[in-house]
């Protein structure tokens, strides 16, 4: 039994509770050894960990994961019942290939379908997704196992840089602080159970660096926990007003949930002046991939869930350079196993490996969804990844963005920027969108840009139905491989 879990329906009542209460209840609860917190299902995945670091036991504990998740859906997953007569086959990869691929869609239809009919209702934890879609999807996890199984691999990510349970975070990851917005309010809170200093994220504008920077002073956290669009301000800030206190202490930046782009990254790296991260993961825990310190391509933990990578056909792609379609089977979830799922993610694959992850699938990138591409004059796909913001000098006066898209070759650009953003430079960024994308480009200034319910930055409102455009994908590939 985890205590978290026991606790979660009520994690809502803390968040919103007083300071000085959340400080003494939090204090006293981070006291507890996180094995108990967490449970034995934590101790488990944390052995299986150190148990995998070589590629032959990584690939051998992922086959036999594979294996039991396609016989327990098989057996008590409705959906997946009538595919057990091809159960007896001794290769679970080949028993993979001849099960269907699940849509978002299809479990929104008929969620029972997908229910083990083999648990009980008392351990199932109740998850909606997030993030930027229009459409959540409600799903179920495995109680005491599945967040058990998710701080795991966190903290397996995170000791990339070096941070350990119980260092102090920079946290900027769209929660809220409850007294920010009273007058005169505390703009920034700490979070004891998870040792978090949270900043406001309706309050990362110019006037209120100052006061965040006297946190930073005193305080000194070691590591940066954030969505890219929110570290983006300050880190601007900190380039035109240094702050060495802070930064120097900084051993290590982790990016989450958000794609980050070129400029960006190298910001990130001049500020801080450490090894910066990227991360990628979902709500449904199927897959969970990150960098590493000196590449900053993703790599896919084999033991956390099974990586597949298709055509918009559907069929393997196994050629490097190639963007398919990201599809994953959970392990560990035996509420609701997830069997070739398409997690709506579009990756490119690369061919070779990190040198301290053999075994680790690796994609040269991670685009982002389908509907995060704009469609050209030409009808062919732009992926907004690679031609985002901060690739592009002519958007470094630009505090944030947001790109909408109603019909084929025509693109609104609404931004946020300072009053010194003068025309000449709003011509300029016209421009070179247009350039960019093969889209004529209208401008709209805006006060600001609203975050999804989650804290994250929605880059495009894509209106368009992106798969009418799928067959020309490969043409947009090559034509703007050289930007």
């Amino acid at each position: 039994m985890a205590i978290e879990d026991m606790l979660y329906p009520l994690a809502h009542r803390y968040i919103d509770a007083p300071g000085w209460l959340k400080a003494s209840a939090g204090q006293a609860y981070s006291w507890i050894p996180r094995r108990a917190r967490l449970g034995e299902a934590y101790c488990r995945f944390r052995a299986e960990l150190c148990a995998t670091r070589t590629p032959q036991a990584a690939a051998a504990l992922a086959r036999e994961k594979l294996r039991a998740t396609l016989q327990w859906a098989m057996e008590t997953v409705p959906a997946y019942r009538s595919y057990r007569l091809f159960a007896r086959t001794d290769d679970p990869v080949r028993l993979l290939s001849r099960m269907p691929i699940t849509d978002k869609l299809d479990i929104k239809r008929s969620p029972e379908m997908y229910l083990s009919r083999a648990m009980p209702g008392s351990q199932r934890l109740r998850m909606v997704t997030g993030g930027t879609s229009r459409n959540p999807l409600e799903f179920w996890l495995q109680k005491h196992v599945t967040r058990a199984k998710e701080a795991c691999f966190i903290e397996d990510f995170r000791r990339r840089v070096g941070a350990q349970p119980g260092e102090l975070t920079l946290s900027l990851r769209g929660r809220n602080v409850p007294d920010a917005s009273r007058p005169g309010g505390k703009l920034w809170t700490r979070e004891p159970i998870k040792a978090q200093l949270i900043f406001s994220p309706n309050h990362l504008a110019e006037r209120h660096m100052p006061r965040f920077a006297e946190a930073l002073v005193r305080y000194r956290p070691r590591f940066v926990e954030a969505f890219p669009s929110m570290l983006l301000p300050l880190a601007r800030w900190l380039a035109k007003n240094p702050l060495p206190e802070f930064t120097r202490a900084v051993a290590g930046v982790m990016l989450y949930s958000e794609n980050v782009h070129g400029l960006q990254m190298e910001l990130f790296r001049r500020v801080f002046g450490c090894p910066v991260l990227k991360h990628y993961g979902h709500s449904e825990r199927v897959l969970m991939a990150a960098s590493m310190p000196d590449d900053d391509r993703y790599f896919f933990w084999p033991q956390y869930g099974w990586f597949e990578l298709v055509d918009f056909d559907d069929q393997p792609i196994r050629r490097p350079g190639v963007l398919g379609q990201i599809i994953g089977t959970s392990f560990d979830n035996r509420i609701m196993p997830f069997v070739r799922y398409r997690t709506g993610d579009t990756a490119v694959l690369c061919g070779s490996e990190h040198p301290s992850l053999h075994g680790y699938p690796a994609c040269e990138r991670i685009e982002g969804r389908l509907q995060e591409f704009l469609v050209d004059a030409s009808q062919r796909l732009v992926s907004l990844s690679r031609i985002g913001a901060a690739h592009l000098p002519a958007f470094s006066e630009v505090d944030s963005l947001q790109y909408e898209q109603s019909r084929p070759g025509e693109l609104l650009l609404k931004y946020v920027a300072s009053p010194s953003f003068s025309s000449e430079a709003q011509q300029r960024m016209a421009s070179t969108v247009a350039r960019t994308t093969g889209c004529t480009v209208r401008l709209a200034r805006v006060q600001n840009i609203e975050r999804t319910p989650a804290g994250k930055q929605c880059m495009l409102i894509q209106r368009l139905d992106i798969r009418r455009y799928l067959g020309r994908t490969a043409l947009v590939e090559d034509a703007h491989a050289s930007l």
